[in-house]
């Protein structure tokens, strides 16, 4: 006997992955409590895990040069930059002290 279209997918639903559906303008969470239609012609996959955030530190000095910098660094940085990791648009701008 041939397994369904979804059984992977039905199988980790089960198990408690979370499900998405594929409408024309993209993937659209399932309403969780419910149980997704399962239907042949429709496309579903497992919500893929967020991008994390990507932070850079930098050192400012007081001629206003950047020096990035990293844990091995004796520099102190000063700012750090945030970044959305799903987007790659700027979340945020810290000064540090």
């Amino acid at each position: 006997m041939k397994p369904r279209k979804h059984a992977e997918l039905i199988k980790a639903w089960a198990d408690g992955a979370e499900i998405q559906i594929k409408y024309t303008d993209g993937w659209c969470d399932w309403c969780i409590g419910s149980s997704p239609n399962w239907l042949d012609d429709d496309e579903y996959r497992i919500k893929p895990e967020p991008k994390p955030d990507v932070v850079t530190y930098y050192s400012i000095d007081t001629d206003g040069v950047w020096w990035r910098t990293y844990q091995t660094d004796n520099m102190k940085p000063n700012i750090a930059i945030a970044f959305d990791g799903e987007t790659g648009e700027l979340k945020s701008a810290e000064v540090l002290k």
